[in-house]
């Protein structure tokens, strides 16, 4: 079905499923727009109801709470993936979804999104469902050792997974995760590991921000540093992916595209490892050094109104706040660093409490 190209007016509605840091952000991004927002979320204490009066706290499968919601707004987005499906759909069916629901059933299951970019030729790691103890036999077979059996769903900075090492581990880690059906991938002997974050309108224009080099500490983001020190040909192929991938979807909206560098005899090579579709942790440096950032790119999506330029004006390095960092580094900051902090009232272990830009050199 042909999206909507109409631009939908200053004063306009927004309604955001969810209320974390990044449903913060697209909502100061769309006050800048004079837009409005109406958040969605269960958590009375979500950070991005200190920055909008218009709120529901109520649980996602709250029908009569979410058709009031869907009432109150004229287009509706969200700022994580596991939304609940029937959510998205009930959603959907009363005002405009964006990104719609199918991006959200693909990029929410593993195993949906992997078979989705194989399927659009879009290199991935070799991967085996596994529902029983004989199947994760069998692929460790066609796979080989070291392996990452995952969950299907609901993992991220990595909970839901466990690195498989030897055949004697296997059975444990398929007992300990839940829930089934999971999905062993290959281990990929990556160099790098870097992201593309893009956007596409309801008209079909498609425009990315470059490309970031991404550092993990305990499987969490740690810092994310542009201009990724790649060769010119792999970024332009990691934007071209990208591209094919929000085509692919019909994509309205930001969506993060995360890749492994894998070296080559001749060159390097590029693997997905997963998508995103939402506004992304390793896009925050946009919100220093791009005239428009992530958060604006999305928001201007949504609306159906043109892009914004996603060129970069200087080079920059986003590092996480994790836990009590955010005790740390405020103290710490000068006139080349922006500040970002979420308003989460608890600095617990690996929880992400805001960030910093830290600008190097302007270009």
């Amino acid at each position: 079905m042909p999206h909507d190209t109409t631009p939908l007016p200053a004063g306009s509605m927004i309604g955001i499923v969810g209320g974390g840091q990044l449903g913060r952000m697209l909502s100061l991004a769309a006050s800048r727009l004079g837009m409005r927002i109406h958040i969605f979320c269960p958590d009375a204490n979500s950070p991005a109801f200190e920055v909008t009066p218009h709120k529901t706290v109520a649980a996602y499968d709250n029908e009569v709470a979410l058709a009031a919601f869907a009432d109150a707004v004229d287009v509706i987005t969200y700022e994580f993936e596991n939304v609940p499906a029937a959510t998205a759909e009930f959603l959907a069916a009363r005002k405009p979804l964006r990104p719609d629901a199918n991006a959200l059933a693909i990029s929410q299951d593993r195993l949906a999104e992997k078979s989705f970019l194989a399927g659009k030729n879009i290199p991935v790691a070799g991967y085996r469902t596994v529902e029983t103890p004989a199947d994760l036999e069998a692929a460790i077979a066609a796979l080989g050792l070291p392996a990452i059996l995952k969950t299907t769903r609901l993992g991220y900075d990595g909970k839901g997974q466990r690195v498989l090492r030897a055949p004697e581990d296997a059975a444990a880690a398929f007992a300990a995760l839940e829930p089934k059906p999971l999905v062993l991938e290959a281990f990929v002997p990556f160099d790098k590991e870097i992201s593309v974050v893009v956007a596409r309108n309801a008209s079909g224009k498609v425009r990315s921000f470059d490309a970031a080099e991404n550092f993990h500490t305990n499987h969490i983001l740690h810092t994310s540093t542009v201009p990724a020190d790649i060769p010119p040909e792999i970024e332009k192929h990691a934007a071209m992916l990208a591209k094919v991938i929000v085509v692919a979807l019909d994509y309205v909206g930001v969506l993060g595209v995360e890749f492994f560098v894998v070296l080559g005899d001749e060159r390097p090579s590029l693997i997905v490892n997963e998508i995103a579709p939402r506004v992304h942790n390793s896009g925050h440096w946009t919100e220093a050094v791009c005239l428009t950032d992530q958060f604006e790119q999305h928001i201007r999506a949504v609306l159906s109104w043109p892009l914004g330029d996603p060129a970069r004006m200087a080079d920059v390095m986003m590092q996480n706040l994790i836990g009590d960092e955010i005790f740390i580094v405020p103290g710490g900051i000068d006139g080349n660093t922006q500040l970002h902090l979420y308003g989460k009232t608890e600095a617990r272990p690996g929880r992400k409490m805001g960030h910093v830009n830290i600008i190097r050199r302007p270009l």
